[in-house]
């Protein structure tokens, strides 16, 4: 363990409320209650924020720095961390991430989902992030976030338009569930911090996509905020049919990206961003995809969670800005403002 490291780490006190919103707000730590908490040394001062709110409640808890234990990129989660994991209710896992690292993370979320532990999936957050993004009020984006997603759960089929030439129609099906990821986080499903989002798996969408707000994994760090060349995307039947892209070597690498197996070009994710507490996107897709609006993932659907039952060893989030969407004939957000 690396508690000591974590607790000797000195941090901008900038990043306290948000560290405070985290464990207080979002997981709503009790007494008694053990936390593993991971990080990395890119996140090191995040973590020791998070550290010291869980030391001053005098909370049980596990640090573990990443580096520290294997080297990066990781192909396994490190033993130390699943068998902390195995004796703990929380878990907040904050890194950036690196190419090749997905399946290690997928065996950390096996072990969250499988015994129903609230998890806190931090991944490439920054200092910039915690001041904006987790600063945010997560009971009202909790409130917006319940309304909305009553509304779409009733609703057959859900349209998305943009000034930048979206026009995309999602039919739903009631085999795939909704689920709501507002921030405040349950055992039911674990959730990105910052929150602010619901989502499903499209039965099937069709039309164009243009991504002018950022894509993710990797890829987000590497090409940032999209809006001076924004990303085309053709859709058919789920299945993405066309990539362009003045930065042809944007395009090539999302086209590639989304050829990795069989189902990496299937629209896995349809959801729609709650986290009114954003007023820019900022080139991260841990927050972006939070802003008010659209984002679709091609890959995983998240298929324990949705009710869908294929996979992909891939997900890659894709977020748009200035939204009008419908939701059958009811109108729900007027140029990325909600109308609920």
């Amino acid at each position: 363990m690396h508690n000591a490291l974590l607790l000797s780490t000195e941090f901008s006190p900038e990043l306290t409320p948000g560290a405070v919103n985290a464990v207080t707000t979002c997981l709503r730590i009790q007494p008694g209650e053990k936390v593993t908490l991971i990080c990395d040394m890119a996140c090191l001062t995040i973590g020791a924020s998070l550290a010291r709110e869980l030391e001053v409640r005098g909370l049980a808890w596990s640090g573990f720095v990443l580096e520290k234990l294997c080297p990066r990129p990781l192909t396994d989660m490190p033993a130390e961390v699943i068998l902390g994991m195995e004796s703990s209710a929380v878990s907040i896992f904050a890194v950036q991430v690196q190419t090749g690292e997905l399946m290690s993370r997928r065996q950390m979320t096996d072990v969250v989902n499988r015994r129903g532990m609230r998890h806190a999936h931090m991944v490439n957050i920054t200092e910039e992030i915690m001041c904006e993004g987790m600063r945010a009020d997560f009971g009202a984006v909790d409130t917006l976030s319940q309304r909305v997603i009553e509304i779409v759960r009733a609703a057959k089929t859900i349209r998305g338009t943009t000034p930048t030439g979206t026009d995309i129609t999602v039919q739903l099906s009631p085999e795939y569930h909704w689920l709501k990821t507002s921030g405040i986080i349950s055992p039911k499903k674990w959730g990105n911090l910052p929150g602010g989002e619901i989502f499903t798996s499209p039965w099937e969408l069709n039309g164009t996509f243009v991504v002018d707000g950022v894509v993710g994994d990797y890829l987000c760090a590497k090409y940032g905020l999209l809006d001076e060349n924004p990303l085309m995307l053709t859709i058919e039947k789920n299945r993405l049919t066309s990539a362009q892209c003045a930065n042809k070597a944007l395009e090539t690498e999302f086209w590639e990206y989304c050829h990795t197996d069989e189902n990496s070009d299937r629209v896995g994710e349809f959801a729609i961003g709650t986290n009114i507490g954003l007023t820019r996107v900022i080139g991260n897709i841990l927050q972006d995809e939070k802003f008010p609006g659209i984002h679709i993932a091609f890959g995983d659907p998240y298929g324990f969670h949705t009710g869908a039952n294929w996979q992909s060893c891939t997900h890659i989030d894709v977020v748009g800005l200035h939204f009008d969407i419908w939701a059958d004939e009811r109108p729900i957000m007027q140029n990325g403002t909600f109308l609920v």
